[in-house]
């Protein structure tokens, strides 16, 4: 199992004055589900890429597994984090279905059988079972996504990072996407998500990170991050709780209220405004 730790991790992309990250300290313990959330530009798609070495730090550390993550080849830091980017394009070249998902498998270092046992588990979890041989350009948008992610699955990494992978989706699409995610916190795998689909995280993820120009402003579960307490935070960050959690304000409940928590309070409350005989 891997821990993940950013100590003072600063940012400045080349030709810029601004921090992109400023003074980020950042602890990911093995097998945590975090949802990192903010508005565009409030840092998160550059902190995480440099969990894989796609971005190197400006300050700071970034250890992966006690691993400085500067003094590793992304060859080598693959092998460990998996990112699926927001955009899938940026990621599929192969001419079929199947050959964009063992690349990175074989890239890794699979033996064969390893390997085909991994690409068929992957093109099953994302419902592309039947895809095998499809040109992914002829897959719709949101289909090609779930491919970026089938191919970022097969390679086994114990870290999965995925940048907004319910945006474009359906409700099947958010179903099996909620199901990859479930499936590797099952296996003992971290997984890390930008979203700004606030049901999702609350839903899915035991903790939540928000950030704010590049720093990080809350960090907690999501009864605690969405709590009534903390919304003039959210709004600061131009976040909005999940309808959830407003309803359940409303309701006395939590800020996390399950469907069955929230249909029995509404009961309980029409059942009050009903004049006794």
């Amino acid at each position: 199992m891997i821990e993940l730790r950013l100590e003072g991790l600063v940012h400045v992309y080349r030709d810029s004055t601004v921090r992109a990250v400023d003074g980020v300290d950042l602890q990911v313990g093995p097998g945590q589900r975090v949802a990192i959330v903010g508005q565009n530009g409030s840092g998160k798609t550059t902190l995480v890429r440099h969990l894989n070495g796609l971005l190197r730090p400006t300050e700071g550390r970034v250890l992966v597994d006690g691993s400085d993550a500067a003094r590793l080849h992304v060859a080598q830091l693959a092998r460990r984090v998996g990112l699926v980017f927001q955009d899938p394009d940026r990621q599929i070249f192969a001419r079929s279905v199947r050959a964009e998902v063992e690349f990175g498998a074989r890239n890794v270092g699979m033996d064969r059988a390893d390997r085909n046992d991994a690409v068929s588990q992957a093109l099953a979890a994302t419902g592309l079972e039947g895809e095998s041989d499809t040109n992914p350009y002829d897959l719709g948008d949101s289909r090609r996504k779930l491919l970026a992610l089938a191919s970022v699955l097969a390679m086994r990494t114990p870290v999965l990072v995925l940048d907004e992978p319910t945006t474009g989706q359906d409700v099947r699409g958010v179903e099996i996407v909620g199901s990859v995610i479930r499936a590797a916190h099952a296996e003992g795998r971290t997984v890390i998500a930008i979203s700004h689909d606030m049901g999702f995280v609350a839903e899915t993820f035991d903790r939540v990170v928000i950030m704010r120009e590049g720093r990080i402003v809350l960090d907690g579960s999501p009864a605690g991050v969405f709590a009534q307490r903390a919304w003039s935070t959210l709004e600061e960050t131009y976040l909005e709780p999940p309808f959830p959690s407003r309803v359940g304000a409303r309701l006395g409940l939590d800020s996390t209220p399950t469907d069955e928590a929230l249909i029995a309070r509404l009961r309980e409350r029409a059942s009050d405004s009903v004049p006794s005989t």
